[in-house]
């Protein structure tokens, strides 16, 4: 008997494919954020939480306004090449808007949006694929939670079917042999990632970083001790492009190479 055709499958995850029309009013958005802000920095994200990048947006919505999300089309919005840039020089900074990476436009100074994205940083559990900083063990014997004291016996089919090898001893979980949640420099496994979070090691930090930046000439001056050679007088005609290296986790001041629009 052939299947009806009112007999349809609708998969409610499915979601709407970005159009032409999302892309074009995106890059009217930037353009515009482009004539409303005296700065545009690109920032690069590690551990991406949703609340807290949330949170940090609503506290500087007066000041400053982010997107994420199309590379490709921000790239486009701010301008490939000299001949299509919307700026004097914005084309060096589309260059580096690549992989986890966002745009900022604000009219705070690069320290201030520094320190709010700072004050934003948190811990959180590791996701399946992360790659681990250190190496989690779980020693033979009885099982201790997270706070010090035993694991509750209920728990042990969860343990036993994340790979633990366990047993229930008099209402107790006995671990058999010493057991790996997650090696240094190794991705994190789907039943590691349920074992970290079960014994409580937060081994994931949201936090953002400034790569490079644009400044307007009309801005007037930025003074920074990090601003490796010379800096934007007022009486300056030329916006510049500052590229700046500081990698995700470092604790070192960032420099800025200061590079001419």
């Amino acid at each position: 008997m052939p299947k009806s055709r009112r007999d349809k499958v609708i998969a409610l995850t499915q979601t709407k494919k970005k159009d032409r029309e999302w892309k074009g009013g995106l890059i009217e958005q930037i353009r515009e954020a482009l004539e409303q802000y005296q700065s545009v920095f690109v920032f690069r994200c590690a551990n991406l939480r949703n609340n807290a990048f949330k949170e940090l947006k609503a506290t500087l919505a007066d000041s400053s306004r982010f997107f994420m999300g199309s590379n490709k089309v921000m790239q486009v919005a701010l301008g490939k090449g000299p001949e299509d840039e919307q700026r004097d020089g914005l084309h060096q900074l589309a260059e580096h808007v690549r992989g986890h990476a966002g745009v900022v436009f604000t009219n705070l100074t690069k320290e201030d949006v520094e320190s709010a994205m700072a004050k934003y940083e948190v811990s959180d559990y590791a996701r399946t694929g992360t790659v681990a900083r250190e190496t989690i063990v779980v020693e033979k014997g009885p099982v201790h939670g997270p706070h010090g004291g035993l694991m509750e016996h209920t728990m042990e089919p969860t343990l036993r079917k994340n790979g633990m090898p366990t047993k229930l001893n008099r209402g107790v979980i006995e671990l058999l042999a010493d057991h790996a949640l997650c090696k240094e420099g190794e991705h994190i496994s789907p039943q590691g990632a349920i074992l970290l979070r079960l014994f409580g090691h937060e081994l994931a930090t949201f936090k953002m970083d400034l790569l490079c930046g644009w400044v307007s000439a009309s801005s007037g001056s930025i003074s920074s001790g990090s601003i490796s050679s010379g800096s934007i007088s007022s009486g300056s005609n030329s916006p510049r492009v500052s590229r700046f290296s500081k990698s995700l986790g470092s604790d070192d001041n960032s420099h800025w190479d200061n590079l001419r629009g």
